[in-house]
């Protein structure tokens, strides 16, 4: 019969000491004969290995002036604005809006869930923060490609998924085709396959849909700009076309316009629709490049669920309280007047 861990039980006798007592790491330590800097290693440990898990409910937080506009501005579900130094930098801020959206999964999932990832710098990172979780029957479905035509390795995007599914013990359903197709009829040919059409289905019924937006030009740059996905013929095309943004790879104009955009045609990310009708439509945003394709998605109603941090909130606010704002290019040609 296996032994228990030392270091595990001793962590758990520090946990319930610390939260359930009221001690001080002070007095756990005499009570327990140990130095106080080994005391709070096993908090952290309890922390970290999913013994503890820490719920705040900060009502200040939640209706704070920015938090509140943006949700009352987009009749949003939730905003959570998490606080960073601004003069640190957006790397360190993606580190911030990481660490809590990973925070923010555990209090959300539940047993028989189906969770979209779309894969990236941003999920990239929320996916060193995880932390282990035992939620029965849950599964984790990949929204869009990530095979490219420079490099036959798939791994980044499978890192990503096989974290997630290791912190909760969950099923992972890889999408086995590339990020975008060299010709339309190649795509419609694959999406009549029954082993595609069952991950396509997979996405349309998922629970929670976990993703950020595509920058070109964002400070910590987006995976499918910077890792070769793109060929410079496509990244004309692109600003030829008004885009602001993408999401899992299917890019929008600022009005939130996608349909008529020559290259979805051949990316294999979900319609933009599918976004508003999930469970939890949740969308981790960090830095200020991203800013004009978020106030894009939010006015289309792309997105129910907000994680972001404060530098990049206060600039959405100042630009969305701008007067009489409006959107060039619409799928017409003419001028979207803002619903903001």
């Amino acid at each position: 019969m296996r032994r228990p861990d030392r270091t595990a039980q001793e962590a758990l006798e520090v946990a319930k000491l610390y939260f359930y007592s009221g001690l001080t790491t002070e007095q756990i330590a005499r009570e327990m004969k140990v130095s106080r800097p080994k005391v709070s290693r096993l908090l952290t440990f309890a922390k970290e290995s999913g013994m503890v898990e820490i719920t705040i409910h900060d009502t200040d937080q939640s209706m704070a002036p920015f938090a509140r506009e943006i949700r009352d501005c987009f009749s949003l579900n939730s905003v959570q604005v998490v606080p960073v130094p601004e003069v640190l930098g957006e790397v360190l801020w993606l580190d911030r809006v990481a660490k809590h959206a990973a925070s923010y999964l555990n209090a959300i999932l539940q047993p028989g869930m189906t969770v979209g990832l779309a894969w990236g710098t941003t999920l990239s990172a929320v996916s060193e923060h995880l932390i282990p979780k035992q939620v029965g029957k849950l599964s984790f479905v990949q929204l869009n490609g990530s095979g490219n035509t420079w490099t036959n390795d798939n791994s980044y995007a499978a890192r990503i998924l096989q974290s997630f599914a290791d912190n909760y013990q969950a099923r992972i359903y890889l999408f086995p085709v590339p990020t975008f197709f060299d010709y339309r009829e190649t795509k419609d040919a694959m999406w009549r396959e029954r082993s595609i059409q069952r991950v396509v289905e997979m996405q349309s019924n998922a629970d929670v849909l976990l993703y950020s937006i595509g920058s070109v030009s964002a400070g910590v740059p987006s995976h499918v700009y910077s890792g070769g996905y793109l060929e410079p013929k496509d990244l004309k095309e692109l600003k030829t076309q008004g885009v602001v943004g993408d999401l899992a790879t299917v890019f929008y104009r600022e009005d939130g316009s996608y349909c008529d955009i020559s290259i979805n045609a051949r990316a294999s990310g979900p319609p933009l629709d599918l976004y508003p009708r999930a469970l939890h439509s949740i969308c981790v945003v960090s830095g200020l490049a991203k800013v004009p394709g978020l106030i894009a998605a939010l006015r289309a109603g792309y997105i129910r669920d907000l994680i972001v941090d404060e530098p990049t909130a206060r600039d959405l606010m100042d630009r969305i309280s701008e007067p009489n704002p409006t959107l060039p290019g619409g799928t017409d040609g003419s001028t979207v007047r803002s619903r903001v």
